[in-house]
């Protein structure tokens, strides 16, 4: 028996690879396919079953094009009604993999349909529990995501939750393996730990939500600090349900070269968003007007989810060049399937075309050191709220980029303000929208808050982010 965690840090996400004699499982797979085909191949095993845990918010699963290439039934748990074809399990329902077994534990809360799946190895041993969002390391699963699907208030959700996680994961052995489907990072829970394979034992040690004394204790802990979900989140849930396109011919849509001219015509034509993926150094130096700037070397797929939000629109790409394929698949990953393809030869093409280009107006933290006013500039920090929390410059504003949507109509065009973020990865984000919607009259800082702390800027007292979350 093998079992691999496939792990993909972008998206905070785990995937699981179980292999047994000539046979196979995968467990909430990523969208792109071929990587688990050639394991296949590789092992020499068959694909037996996938397994999705639940309909997933945070990301589109590979489900359906792997079902469709594998002939490898689609699991699901309990009540779940998905529009096409697929096996919904009943509650302790037992699936054969090879000499493993894989059994089905219904355990509704964080959406009804959630399901874990237990292992249990050749000898009849219960040997690791895929616990999918119902239990993660150090949290369980929001319980707020699925209360319109479910008719349910978030604290019916929760009360839900509890009896799952009760009833059906602690009376569960703890030398049992917990495999998660998200870790630190994931906007599916607040307080997920960074490792991503833990002992059910020590869950049950340190997880605050398994150490409540009542259900009513429960339910305050785990609604207390939710944050808003990303407005893609009910789009892909409504993918992973009713189907999408392959990915195959997004990728080959996306993989389209285009000229500048051809770029340009088909940006006019269309009113694609132009995404452009380069880092942050690169793009303050010179970039397509209009063009929103998110790095790929970063959180780019959740960040492209909770920015653009509707998966619908149509996407242009501008690439550092090779990484146009990385770009489109990420994309991907949360639905954006609209690319419509990417500027051959990168920026600098458009430059060389003699194209109309624009700048972000970016400053040294040493600069804004010596320009700024405490209390009388004006400063936005784009951090998360725990981070600004923890310390930040004074009389800073604390602007989340999570919801620039609602407080850029509070920004005053003809006031001067400066912006930063941590290392300005979020900071340029925040930049490019805002010139893309007409606001020219700011200052970006490079290197952010972790810049900045290095100079004589005042700033508040540290505080540790763990206490504060």
């Amino acid at each position: 028996m093998k079992i691999e965690q496939i792990y993909t840090g972008c998206l905070a996400h785990g995937a699981y690879y179980i292999s047994s004699k000539d046979e196979a499982a995968i467990i909430d797979p990523l969208r792109e396919t071929q990587p688990y085909i050639d394991r296949l191949e590789k092992d020499g095993v068959r694909l037996k079953y996938i397994f999705e845990t639940h309909f997933h918010a945070d990301f589109v699963s590979g489900h359906l094009d792997l079902s469709k290439k594998t002939k490898a039934a689609i699991v699901y748990g309990p009540t779940a009604k998905p529009e096409f074809e697929a096996i919904v399990a009943d509650d302790n329902q037992v699936f054969e993999v090879g000499n493993i077994k894989i059994k089905v534990l219904h355990t509704p809360g964080h959406t009804m349909e959630s399901s874990c799946f237990l292992l249990i190895d050749e000898t009849g041993k219960e040997t690791a529990l895929f616990s999918g969002d119902t239990l993660f390391l150090g949290d369980v699963g929001r319980p707020d995501l699925a209360q319109k699907a479910a008719g349910l208030t978030m604290e019916e959700l929760a009360g839900l939750l509890y009896e799952s996680l009760y009833n059906k994961i602690l009376p569960l052995p703890d030398d049992i393996t917990v495999y998660p489907a998200h870790g630190a990072g994931s906007a599916c829970g607040k307080n997920m730990m960074k490792e991503t394979v833990d002992s059910l034992g020590n869950q049950k040690k340190i997880n605050y939500a398994l150490n409540q004394p009542n259900k009513e204790a429960f339910i305050k802990a785990v609604t207390d600090g939710l944050l808003p979900p990303p407005g893609y989140f009910g789009m892909n849930v409504a993918m992973n349900k009713k189907g999408y396109e392959s990915f195959d011919e997004v990728l080959k849509n996306g993989m389209t070269a285009l000229t500048a001219d051809e770029f340009e015509a088909v940006a006019e034509a269309t009113g694609a968003l132009i995404l452009d993926t380069r880092n942050d150094a690169a793009f303050v130096r010179g970039f397509i007007p209009q063009s929103i700037n998110i790095g790929l070397s970063g959180d780019f797929a959740p960040w492209a989810g909770a920015m653009i939000v509707d998966v619908a629109q149509p996407i242009l790409l501008v690439t550092d060049i090779g990484r146009e394929e990385e770009a489109i698949t990420r994309l991907s990953r949360v639905g954006f399937d609209k690319v419509l393809g990417h500027l051959a030869g990168g920026f600098n093409a458009w430059e060389l075309a003699g194209k109309e280009t624009d700048t972000v107006n970016r400053i040294t933290a040493e600069q804004f050191a010596s320009e700024v006013k405490i209390g009388e500039s004006q400063i936005i920090d784009v951090r998360k709220e725990s981070e600004y929390a923890a310390e930040h410059v004074q009389e800073a504003y604390s602007k989340p980029l999570a919801y620039i949507n609602n407080w850029i109509k509070d920004i005053n065009p003809q006031q001067h303000f400066y912006l930063h973020c941590a290392g300005g990865y979020r900071s340029m984000i925040a930049a490019s929208i805002l010139l893309a919607r007409g606001f020219r009259n700011f200052t970006e800082v490079a290197g952010g808050f972790n810049a900045i702390a290095k100079t004589v800027v005042p700033k508040t007292n540290f505080k540790c982010q763990s206490k504060l979350i």
